[in-house]
C-alpha cells in the first residue's frame, strides 16, 4: 500500500466533492446567507445543532457569529445547542436523547429565528425532532445534509433551505459542510460590512 497515493486520494475526493457542491449549492448558500442576515437584523437569532462532527460544526458556526469570522464586527446572535453539557445530559436522562435539541429549540426559539440543522446522513433523530420544534415555533430551517438527504430532506417546508452535499462518504460531506459554513459566514459579513 502506497500511503502517499492513499493520502492523495483523499485530496482528490475532497476536491471533487467541493467542485460538485459549488456547482449545485452556491445559489442556495447565497439565499441562506440573505435569510440569516434578515433574521439577525430583525433581532432574531440562529440556533445550530448536530451530533459528533456536526456538533463541532454547529459550535464552530456559533463561535464565528458571536466572535468574528475574518473582519471585526459586533457579535451576532447564534447559539450552538450541542454545547451545554448540563442541558444535554439532563434532557437525555430525564426524557430521551432524541429530545436534546428540540427541548432547547422550544425554550429558546422564537418566530423569525433560524435553525441550522446539520446531519451528514439526514437521518439524525434528534436533529429531525429539532426541525419539528422549529416549525412549531415559526422558525425557518437551513439544513446541511449529505447522501440522499435522508428523512430531513422529506420534512423540510417550502420556506426551508436544504444544502444537500452530493457525496456519500461522511468525511467528504463534513469537509464540504465546514466550507459551506465558512461561505455563509463570509457572505453574512459581506452583506453587513460591505465587501469586494
Amino acid at each position: 500500500m502506497d500511503l502517499i497515493e492513499r493520502v492523495n486520494g483523499h485530496f482528490l475526493e475532497s476536491i471533487a466533492a467541493k467542485q460538485a457542491s459549488m456547482e449545485l449549492l452556491s445559489p442556495a448558500v447565497a439565499v441562506a446567507a440573505e435569510q440569516m442576515v434578515a433574521c439577525l437584523m430583525n433581532e432574531g437569532k440562529i440556533l445550530a445543532c448536530g451530533n459528533g462532527g456536526s456538533a463541532a460544526d454547529a459550535q464552530h458556526f456559533a463561535a464565528e457569529m458571536v466572535g468574528r469570522f475574518e473582519k471585526e464586527r459586533p457579535g451576532l446572535a447564534a447559539i450552538s445547542l450541542a454545547t451545554d453539557s448540563s442541558a444535554l445530559t439532563a434532557i437525555g436522562n430525564d426524557y430521551d436523547f432524541d429530545m436534546v435539541f428540540s427541548k432547547q429549540v422550544r425554550a429558546l426559539g422564537h418566530q423569525g429565528d433560524i435553525l441550522l440543522a446539520i446531519s451528514t446522513s439526514g437521518n439524525s433523530a434528534n436533529v429531525i425532532e429539532a426541525i419539528y420544534a422549529a416549525h412549531e415555533r415559526g422558525m425557518s430551517v437551513v439544513a446541511l445534509t449529505g447522501k440522499d438527504g435522508g428523512k430531513i430532506g422529506e420534512l423540510l417546508s417550502p420556506d426551508d433551505l436544504h444544502l444537500n452535499v452530493p457525496a456519500d462518504r461522511t468525511a467528504r460531506i463534513q469537509e464540504v459542510h465546514i466550507l459551506l459554513i465558512h461561505a455563509l459566514c463570509d457572505a453574512i459579513d459581506c452583506m453587513l460590512l460591505g465587501g469586494e
